[in-house]
């Protein structure tokens, strides 16, 4: 039986997405190894493998992680000042969730939805 699923994305420098993932996002370190991080927030857990060469402007890394609180967490971003993606400002979806997306340093796409 499936139970979980844990993303894993690029990352060019641990230091740098180790700061926006946990000094501005919110989450906590749970594993740090060579070339290798592990975060946590609440019952999302992304890890990251070291690649140096990556061009983020060719950077395809994509999660959608689900929210029960979307307008909250979006104004904490805000007030933190995290940038949120042009094209990705909080707005309902013809799909049913609202959503809205953010790029970590890597230009990873965050997508956060919660059905409406």
């Amino acid at each position: 039986m499936l139970v979980n699923i844990n993303p894993k994305l690029p990352m060019r420098d641990k230091n740098v997405t180790r700061d926006f993932y946990v000094d501005k996002l919110g989450f906590k370190e749970i594993g740090d190894y060579e070339g290798y991080l592990m975060v946590q927030k609440d019952k999302i857990e992304i890890h990251f493998f070291e690649f140096k060469e990556l061009d983020p402007k060719e950077n395809y890394g994509q999660v959608y992680i689900r929210t029960d609180n979307i307008d909250d967490f979006y104004q904490a971003l805000l007030v933190n000042k995290i940038r949120i993606h042009p094209n990705g400002k909080l707005e309902s979806k013809p799909w049913g969730q609202k959503e809205f997306s953010i790029l970590d340093p890597d230009t990873n796409l965050l997508t956060f939805g919660q059905s409406n």
